[in-house]
Order: structure tokens, then C-alpha cells, then sequence
């Protein structure tokens, strides 16, 4: 059984890392910088890779601001540097012009944190 468990998990993060390798490339294309974030997601216990689907959205780190690529249950696969809003709103504005939907839901998911997005704020 642990054996298994070890398999899933070394199979989920290669599997993990090609999509979102994928999506870094996205990301460097767009804004001169890309930086791998996440390669498998946790759900009840059990590790999957990060899904081959891709959205949008902006963050707010400790850092600054910073523009995601996440999957579909919106864990992040790729990001910018931190910036200026003003920055990280463009390069999500560029990533939608290239055919990458907007993330629809409030919060996305990175590391280990969960965080608001904040691209539609006034």
C-alpha cells in the first residue's frame, strides 16, 4: 500500500510538472518571467497532478502583486514576479488577449495559502 501511495505520488508530480511547465512557458512569453509554482494538488488525501487547464487571475503577495496561471480547481501553476498592480493587471490583461480564460472563482490556491483574486477590484 505505501508503495502504491509513493507511485501515485512520483506519477502525479511528473505528470504535474509537464502542465505546468507548460504554463510557465505561457507566463516567461507574456511577462519576461515565469516561475513554476505548484505540480500536484492534494484533495482528500490523495495527490493528483495540476490540471491541464489554464486561467487567469492576479494575487496579492507579500511581495506585491503577481499574475497566476492555475487549473481548473485553482491551484497555481505558474506566476510572475511580484510587481506593481498596475504590472501584474497587464500581464493578466496580455495572458487573456492570448486566449487564457479568467479564473471565475474568489480564491485561488498557492503553496500552501490560499489567496483572493483581485483582479476585478476598483
Amino acid at each position: 500500500m505505501r508503495e502504491e501511495k509513493i507511485m501515485q505520488y512520483f506519477q502525479a508530480v511528473q505528470q504535474g510538472k509537464q502542465r505546468a511547465s507548460k504554463s510557465q512557458m505561457k507566463m516567461f512569453e507574456v511577462a519576461g518571467f515565469g516561475m513554476l509554482t505548484l505540480t500536484t494538488k492534494k484533495i482528500n488525501g490523495v495527490f493528483y497532478p495540476v490540471g491541464e487547464e489554464e486561467f487567469t487571475a492576479v494575487i496579492s503577495s507579500a511581495d506585491g502583486h503577481v499574475a497566476v496561471i492555475v487549473d481548473k480547481d485553482g491551484f497555481t501553476k505558474a506566476q510572475s514576479k511580484a510587481m506593481e498592480k498596475e504590472e501584474a493587471i497587464s500581464i493578466f490583461k496580455k495572458l487573456r488577449e492570448s486566449g487564457i480564460n479568467e479564473y471565475p472563482e474568489k480564491e485561488i490556491q498557492i503553496w500552501s495559502e490560499t489567496r483572493p483574486t483581485i483582479q476585478n477590484e476598483v
